[in-house]
């Protein structure tokens, strides 16, 4: 007989992979129907933006208490950006969240923590959970992985009773997980919630029983309602989370979130024990995100202005003084000028422009001297290239 959890063991944290893994070699999806995400849910991921995003990466840290209001663990939610290399090598940016609790039930330690690495639309990238409870008897460990590879969601399930660990692994086609939610995205997604006031009507989503099959997930806004936190009243917009299992009894959570996000309470439904804060956090403004300004262009009419106007003038007259200095000093340059005006005037040909090379062509120094009789009928180098040229 395998050794089983106590029930509610670690309900502090919103994560479990169930009794336990089944043991069989690798197998693909089940040939039933899939199930799919509605109109709803699809709409409401497809509308996140990465600036509401921005403002709900923080962390933070809530007591477990027993229903005697002993305390018993710590819960502690981390989202930041971080970055994520792909199978491929390929880094890119992403969210990172990082969640852990750990705690006594029954005098036993138990805990769960979870790693998820999630794209700015929340689709997930990477994901690996793990809980334990070190039992008198038979410590157990379980672990489960979702990892995005190719065109498939791979996931590997193990369970670990003892030194004994059996092991599943299931592949579900990446088309399948069209408004899938997983634990990581789950955090994000009630922030927004909270953020907005709103939570989708008639949302069905999908996300992963305790057997680590697809189901719907849905949520519904029980309203707003006030608590108690150290010496001060705050409101909190209450959201339950259920998760429909296609063979198991559904399970429900509610989430006491403040305006910001932060997460005041959470109750798992049946259970004598909560997570709740000790102390109020300084809350985040809800700033508008105004639009980037847009600024219209303009031409520009440098003469009506007083300064640039200036500054070509000032510029043009220094251009005129260094040239007249120059040619001062090198009168040769505008007799050399003069004379090929002069014989440019004379012939006038109609290719200026290898007139000029043939002109200039002997004062270069990487040409060959030019001997003193020279035939008259000796072709032009510059002419050569192109023998369409009409010849002057």
């Amino acid at each position: 007989m395998p050794v089983l959890l106590p029930k509610n063991a670690i309900s502090a944290f919103p994560l479990s992979l169930g009794p336990r893994a089944k043991d069989h070699q690798p197998s693909a999806l089940e040939s039933s129907p899939p199930l799919e995400a509605n109109a709803e849910a699809i709409h409401f991921l497809n509308n996140l933006q990465q600036e509401e995003l921005q403002m709900l990466l923080f962390s933070e840290t809530l007591a477990m208490v027993s229903d005697t209001g002993e305390p018993e663990g710590e819960l502690t939610i981390e989202v930041q950006r971080g970055k994520y290399k792909d199978e491929f090598g390929i880094m890119s940016h992403c969210l990172l969240v990082h969640a852990f609790s750990q705690g006594f039930v029954d005098k036993m330690l138990c805990g769960i923590s979870l790693l998820g690495y999630l794209s700015w639309d929340l689709h997930i990238m990477e994901q690996h959970t793990q809980e334990f409870i070190k039992l008198h008897i038979l410590p157990m460990e379980r672990k489960m992985s979702l990892v995005r590879q190719d065109d498939q969601l791979v996931m590997t399930r193990s369970v670990k009773e003892g030194e004994e660990v059996k092991t599943e692994v299931t592949f579900f086609p990446w088309s399948s997980t069209v408004g899938f939610v997983s634990e990581a995205a789950n955090l994000l997604l009630l922030r927004v919630m909270a953020w907005r006031q709103l939570v989708p009507s008639n949302a069905r989503f999908l996300a992963l029983d305790t057997e680590g099959k697809l189901c719907y997930s849905t949520y519904q806004a029980l309203g707003t309602q006030t608590i108690q936190v150290g010496h001060q009243e705050v409101d909190v917009f209450i959201v339950e989370q259920t998760v429909h299992s296609e063979e198991g009894i559904p399970g429900s959570c509610r989430f006491y979130l403040l305006s910001d996000g932060h997460l005041a309470k959470r109750i798992q439904v049946g259970s004598p024990r909560c997570c709740m804060i000790t102390k109020m956090p300084v809350l985040r403004d809800k700033d508008e995100i105004e639009p980037a300004p847009v600024f219209e262009k303009k031409p520009l009419v440098w003469e009506e202005d007083m300064e640039l106007y200036s500054r070509f003038l000032g510029r043009k007259e220094e251009l005129r003084v260094s040239h007249n200095s120059y040619l001062r000093q090198h009168p040769e340059a505008q007799a050399l000028i003069s004379d090929f005006l002069l014989f440019l005037l004379l012939r006038r040909p109609a290719d200026v422009v290898t007139f000029a090379a043939e002109y200039f062509g002997p004062f270069a120094k990487r040409n060959p001297p030019t001997p003193a009789l020279r035939s008259s009928s000796r072709p032009s180098p510059f002419r050569s290239l192109d023998p369409e040229r009409p010849t002057d």
